[in-house]
């Protein structure tokens, strides 16, 4: 057993993604006791991922050796769409048959303990608001800028969930009314611009219409071209991959000056794979969205980088449980 933890209250965070699962007994100060991930096997269908899930949720409590009652909820944040109110995820595209599942029923049967669900969004704001760069404000705005864009919004030190809990779409705001098709059938979404998969996808059609570029010769083949290929062209002062991150930071940052326009945050916090770009991100991006925002606003805000790095999923997780059961940390027994 964790030194000490005998006198904690602690809950589960559950992610779960379309390659990985992860899990882990988390205290109410976001130490983690336990933690493990195993491949999701998507293919597999919902039944084979579900039973493999709850083993590896038993596996890392008891490696965290708690007594009788410590463990009091579990959290699970996955993509959606989903209804955090219901528990049941309805047809994610990264999890292949999924439709209309009712997880939460199937993990308290199974835990025997609550469990509550949220979008891994949703899951990331409150993981860095409770335990992350978002910590001690509340007003907040987290984007994740990965393979899409997922948002979520902390207003009076709550989540904002909106009429039916899927408030916090940032990635689908448009930033160009008749723009790029996204995958949520809209057109001109900030995703479609921004994300991981469309930077590369952009790059990738200026190549193939005959742009000569650094990036041909860093993949090896158009197909090959990814985020990491523009980064490291970019880095070499390519024009291409100049020019399609000119873009990229325009569009960012028109678009996160539209969150504080809308929102007035104390913290606007990213996270995702595109900002370990640094620097060639933040800097524009703080440049534009500053630039671009009610005077008033800006005076207030700060862009800041995400912290919880590779463990916003569990962590987040854990903290959707703590914040549907008010666990604030200050409870008798909670966290000391």
């Amino acid at each position: 057993m964790a030194n000490g933890s005998s006198r904690r209250l602690c809950v589960l965070g559950i992610d779960i993604g379309g390659t990985k699962l992860a899990a882990g007994v988390v205290t109410c100060d976001g130490q983690l006791l336990s933690q493990g991930r195993v491949p999701s096997l998507a293919h597999e269908g919902p039944d084979q991922v579900i039973r493999r899930l709850i083993d590896l949720c038993r596996e890392v409590v008891a490696q965290a050796g708690l007594a009788p009652g410590q463990l009091v909820a579990g959290g699970v944040g996955c993509g959606g769409p989903l209804d955090p109110r219901t528990g049941v995820i309805m047809e994610p595209p990264n999890l292949p048959g999924w439709i209309d599942v009712p997880l939460v029923a199937r993990l308290q049967d199974a835990l025997e303990m609550p469990v509550y669900l949220d979008n891994d969004a949703n899951a990331g704001a409150l993981g860095e608001h409770r335990f992350g760069a978002g910590r001690g404000v509340d007003n907040m705005v987290y984007l994740t800028i990965s393979t899409g864009i997922g948002g979520g919004v902390i207003i009076g030190g709550r989540l904002y969930q909106g009429e039916n809990g899927n408030a916090g779409e940032i990635g689908h705001m448009s930033v160009a009314y008749n723009g790029r098709p996204c995958n949520c059938g809209s057109r001109g979404c900030l995703e479609a611009y921004c994300s991981g998969t469309n930077i590369a996808a952009r790059a990738r059609e200026a190549v193939l219409s005959g742009e000569q570029s650094l990036l041909y010769e860093i993949a090896g083949s158009p197909e090959r071209i990814s985020g990491e290929t523009v980064e490291a062209a970019l880095r070499a002062g390519d024009p291409l991959a100049l020019r399609i991150w000119d873009e990229t930071m325009q569009m960012l940052g028109a678009g996160i000056a539209n969150v504080i326009n809308i929102f007035n945050p104390r913290r606007v916090v990213l996270g995702g794979g595109i900002t370990n770009f640094g620097g060639l991100l933040f800097d524009p991006v703080r440049r534009i969205a500053l630039g671009r925002a009610m005077g008033p606003l800006t005076e207030v805000v700060e862009i800041v980088p995400a912290q919880l790095g590779g463990q916003v999923g569990v962590l987040g997780a854990a903290a959707v449980a703590m914040e549907r059961m008010g666990l604030t940390g200050t409870e008798v027994g909670a966290c000391v």
